[in-house]
């Protein structure tokens, strides 16, 4: 059996997958990152290759995500690709007639506009929480309500009340007030959750032509609030695939395919499930050679020097070569 493997690692989650020749996912796996990316992909990788039957042969990686560069050295990756092109591929094969792609995470979001199988805009928010995941997780805290309910929650609301969603910290006081106003916590649980919805459309999703079909992904799509939200700020059916939560990971093994299918020659650079018990160390240090002041990054194997990159001229990765 062929299993291609794709791996995202954000800021919030590392999302690993197992797909074969026909797009069919094998195996998946959500776990938090924790701010540790090395640690949590060697975790993931561990978890998930006991799960495989043994006879699987890994015919190609890929990666994706805000670590995607940091990971392709760790495990060997044969193809290395944003996020945009990850998330959009997935689609493209999961769900070929997709026009919107509405992708909320942890710490970012984006919108991803399709014609024809095609990317032909998109926009990304990585500044404010307001419009992501963890301005829920914030809220639920503060509420005392499990993430994992939220949803369920919001969607017994008769009445929303309206929440400043702008920013994190506004709609934090905005809350409180309510709750002190005597609202029920339906109603401002729902309320964040347009909040949220509100903050996207008006930021990530400005200007946008958003058609049908609409594909909501990301690990914020597991809150039907959320998706209830979309789905009456747009008037439209909102659409949320089985792997929403490991679409970039679907995306980049996808990616895996191709890129061997392109090279039938070459053999995967994957260095095998045994780098989940590897000692690898990052640091890191600032250039002072220039005004650019890049910050470079040092990955490390038993003390040897595998990988270096962050800086804008070359100079340190020729270094390291």
């Amino acid at each position: 059996m062929h299993g291609y493997l794709g791996i995202d690692v954000g800021s919030v989650s590392t999302n690993v997958v197992i797909i074969d020749d026909e797009y069919q996912v094998l195996e998946s796996l959500y776990i938090r990152t924790n701010g540790q990316p090395i640690k949590a992909v060697q975790d993931g990788l561990r978890q998930i290759g006991s799960k495989l039957p043994s006879d699987i042969v890994i015919k190609g990686v890929g990666t994706t995500g805000s670590a995607r560069n940091l990971t392709g050295v760790i495990v060997g990756a044969d193809i290395v690709k944003n996020e945009i092109t990850a998330h959009a591929v997935a689609v493209t094969k999961l769900v070929p007639n997709a026009q919107t792609i509405i992708e909320i995470g942890g710490q970012d979001s984006k919108i991803i506009l399709m014609r024809d199988g095609i990317v032909t805009d998109f926009a990304m928010n990585t500044v404010c929480a307001a419009g992501t995941g963890s301005f829920l997780d914030q809220q639920s805290n503060r509420l005392n309500i499990p993430i994992e309910e939220f949803g369920k929650i919001a969607i017994r609301s008769k009445s929303p009340v309206r929440i400043a969603g702008r920013c994190g910290v506004f709609a934090e006081s905005d809350m409180i007030h309510k709750q002190q106003m005597g609202h029920n916590t339906e109603d401002i649980v729902a309320g964040l959750c347009e909040a949220l919805v509100r903050n996207y459309l008006n930021n990530v999703g400005k200007g946008k032509d958003i058609l049908e079909p609409i594909v909501f992904q990301g690990g914020v799509a597991a809150n039907i609030g959320i998706k209830h939200a979309f789905e009456e700020a747009l008037g439209k059916k909102v659409t949320i695939p089985k792997h929403h939560n490991v679409m970039g990971a679907v995306g980049a093994a996808c990616l895996a395919i191709s890129e061997m299918k392109n090279n039938p020659n070459n053999k995967t650079s994957f260095k095998g499930f045994a780098v989940s018990d590897m000692k690898y160390n990052a640091s890191s240090f600032e250039c002072k050679g220039c005004p650019n002041l890049c910050e470079i990054i040092n990955i490390h194997i038993d003390d040897k020097l595998i990988a270096r990159w962050g800086d804008r001229c070359g100079k340190w990765e020729v270094a390291a070569s």
